[in-house]
């Protein structure tokens, strides 16, 4: 078993929201707080950090790195051995000669100011440009080969895809560590129909479920009454939540038996799924109750009722474009 996989939590914190002014809202003052949030994830053993050179908006591009690289530089409490900072590289355009993803790596160590623990591909390219992955893989195996990260991890990537990825990076000694993709109960597509848990773990790679609290709609905070988020979310929840009365009703049912959340009971429900869910946390307030899912676990039935609740919604949550077969 890889040292970087056997060392990861069972839940980790997603940054996407941290400098990202377009669809979070954020602003410097901001700052203050999420060190905060840092602080209480590391402390309570939430030590994966999964964060992108794509994120931060405009001027603030980069930003989510930059501001992981100095808490990590200034936290000096418990855990801190056990931090590991995700990175994903963008397949952007320009980027396609396996000198760019390992150029690219280098820029985000720069601005983490340390190597980048787990290097991922952001999203396989084979949907519109598979000519652009051959070099873009090659470099992720460089990276590793050259000891500039510690695990290599793929996102957005399909069956057909991983198995390809696997073998060619096998041949070359290289562990893929993880593969990312959009689970929750709103969204077992991966899983159920692409099957890539049973893969995973057949390969030896561990899953990680980003957005397992859906953007927001597992929560239980929105209803078809409204208030509803502003922008792209809100239209998005307009079409979604007709169909998931009964999910939500069983989630609120399971949260309240258990006096916890509903978004704990998701995000719970992720783990006990034997994925690592890495929900956001834009606020101390976020993470504590993130944390909260931690510790317990559901049992069978209350998992069977869940299960059975998500296969009946009407709209699911809409995949990510770059998602594989």
């Amino acid at each position: 078993m890889q040292t970087l996989q056997k060392s990861l939590p069972s839940m980790g914190c997603g940054t996407w929201a941290w400098g990202n002014q377009l669809l979070w809202g954020y602003d410097e003052s901001m700052d203050d707080q999420l060190q905060a949030v840092f602080n209480l994830c590391v402390n309570n053993g939430v030590t994966l950090f999964d964060t992108g050179d794509s994120y931060g908006t405009g001027r603030l591009n980069g930003r989510s790195e930059l501001l992981l690289g100095r808490f990590n530089r200034e936290y000096l409490g418990s855990n801190k051995e056990n931090i590991c900072i995700a990175t994903k590289l963008a397949a952007y355009p320009w980027r396609w000669t396996r000198q760019s993803m390992v150029k690219a790596c280098k820029s985000s160590a720069q601005r983490l100011g340390k190597n980048v623990d787990l290097v991922q591909m952001h999203w396989s390219t084979a949907n519109y440009a598979p000519w652009q992955e051959v070099g873009l893989l090659d470099g992720l195996a460089d990276l590793y080969e050259q000891g500039l990260v510690k695990g290599v991890g793929l996102s957005n990537y399909g069956p057909k895809q991983l198995k390809q990825v696997q073998k060619k990076f096998a041949e070359r000694g290289v562990p893929i560590t993880t593969l990312q993709v959009q689970y929750s109960l709103l969204s077992t597509y991966p899983v159920t129909q692409l099957g890539l848990k049973d893969l995973c773990d057949e390969l030896g790679i561990k899953l990680i479920a980003y957005s397992p609290l859906a953007l927001g709609l597992l929560t239980g905070k929105y209803s078809e009454q409204g208030p509803l988020p502003k922008g792209i979310r809100g239209l998005l929840f307009r079409q979604i939540l007709p169909g998931m009365r009964s999910l939500l009703g069983c989630l609120q049912e399971v949260s309240q038996s258990r006096n916890k959340t509903m978004s704990q009971v998701a995000i719970n429900w992720c783990i006990c799924k034997e994925t690592i869910p890495i929900p956001g946390a834009k606020s101390v307030e976020q993470a504590r109750e993130n944390i909260g899912a931690l510790g317990w676990q559901l049992n069978v039935s209350e998992i069977a009722e869940l299960d059975k609740a998500a296969a009946n919604v009407g709209k699911k949550m809409v995949q990510n474009i770059f998602q594989t077969k």
